[in-house]
């Protein structure tokens, strides 16, 4: 194998830049003068951009990871393992499985070897070239950032949905059930439809059958229960073309595994304000104080994204993994600061009022939204929590959370 490997970046189908990774398995990423001197090009990420609104092209090099924008391109945790085992890649070396899962990745981005290279001997040691081209064979070309087990699929008119052995995915996510956690694809789907119907931007969703599903590849376990679906928002409707997204671990440009540490939804809602300003700072208080009225305990960095439906304006994309999660696990701390606190329990007015103070939100805009969504909440809830798919123990889990949370008693009938 020669002493330098490079993968070209594309986007939206044009290359802009390449990762090349470097003896003592080193990676640099450097951008096309092409994209660099093009002033109407479509933005990548806001954390390529400098204190000017510029773009930022001096890159130093990374050990073994690839910079933290293309981190989050792969997956994490039992994905990641899964995946890279069926590539005979070594989960650890990034600019291995970006190479193997690059061509669906989220968003508008594509990596493929540069001038056709041929799949390297050592991507994960030494290997004949019989295993070399199984591994080839068998990997699933295709990457969806998170722990859980799920798929691109393309739904097929008559037949349910189809996950691609080969080539790239489809149009719809599939979340499988866990082994550890039951229920989990029935309480998503109750979170989302409660969403939806309190007025937050939630993509199309469903209930899956497992036997519905074709294609499941081998080796995930005896699963039981039903799969959750949401159709992808970075692909159009038929499929065919792709919306750029990213999320807000990108955006801060922080490594998958500090999604929980290196920012606070103070830190994400300035961002929001400045770069989407009133609706779309109003869609995420909404989203907010839902999240914490239901007792989800996981919105971290990567649960939260912006997407460039013109290639060059973020805004706030459709909502996505909003979860109950304290049902399975007692936490009254949120996945990240609010403003001062990450207790769920001290979620109050003024918490939120000084988070408004600190991102520089007009702070009547802010209690205006977080008014309406805990009244909206509570005459969904009331009418509807019986009529969808929830265990009593989900139910009485955020009753419980919603006489604990300050901000509920406080707005709910003020």
């Amino acid at each position: 194998m020669p002493d330098v490997s490079i993968l070209d970046v594309l986007f939206y189908d044009q290359h802009i830049g390449t990762i090349t990774n470097l003896p003592g398995d080193k990676s640099i990423f450097t951008f096309s003068e092409k994209y660099q001197n093009d002033p109407d090009r479509p933005q990548l990420s806001l954390s390529f951009k400098d204190a000017y609104g510029g773009l930022l092209t001096d890159f130093k090099p990374t050990q073994t990871r690839i910079l933290p924008f293309f981190s989050n391109l792969l997956p994490e945790g039992v994905m990641r393992g899964y995946l890279a085992d069926r590539a005979g890649v070594n989960p650890n070396r990034e600019f291995f499985l970006l190479w193997v899962l690059g061509q669906d990745l989220p968003g508008a981005v594509k990596v493929r070897p540069a001038d056709g290279e041929a799949w390297p001997p050592d991507a994960n040691g030494d290997e004949d070239d019989q295993s070399r081209q199984k591994h080839q064979n068998q990997a699933l070309r295709f990457s969806l950032a998170g722990v859980q087990l799920k798929f691109s699929a393309i739904k097929d008119a008559g037949k349910g949905l189809t996950i691609p052995a080969h080539g790239t995915g489809g149009s719809w996510i599939v979340k499988l059930p866990s082994n550890q956690f039951e229920g989990v694809p029935e309480n998503e789907y109750s979170m989302m439809t409660l969403a939806k119907a309190i007025g937050i931007d939630v993509p199309e969703i469903k209930l899956v059958e497992l036997d519905e599903i074709e294609g499941l590849p081998p080796g995930i376990g005896d699963l039981k229960g039903d799969a959750y679906a949401i159709r992808r928002f970075d692909r159009t409707e038929q499929g065919d073309a792709v919306v750029h997204i990213e999320d807000f671990a990108q955006v801060f440009s922080v490594y998958p595994e500090d999604k929980y540490k290196r920012a606070s939804y103070r830190n994400i809602a300035t961002v929001i304000w400045t770069e989407t300003g009133e609706e779309g700072i109003a869609e995420y208080i909404r989203r907010l104080v839902f999240n914490t009225l239901i007792g989800n305990a996981d919105m971290h960095l990567k649960n939260w994204s912006l997407i460039y439906e013109d290639k060059r304006t973020p805004k706030l994309a459709p909502a996505y993994d909003f979860v109950s999660t304290i049902p399975y696990i007692e936490d009254e701390t949120a996945a990240l600061k609010y403003a001062r606190t990450r207790r769920m329990d001290q979620f109050s007015k003024d918490e939120l009022a000084y988070l408004a103070g600190k991102a520089q939100i007009p702070e009547r805009l802010v209690m205006k939204t977080a008014k309406e969504t805990v009244k909206r909440f509570f005459d969904v809830w009331d009418t509807e929590r019986e009529n969808l798919p929830l265990s009593k123990r989900v139910i009485d889990a955020i009753e419980k959370q919603i006489q604990i949370v300050p901000i509920a008693k406080e707005l709910a009938f003020s």
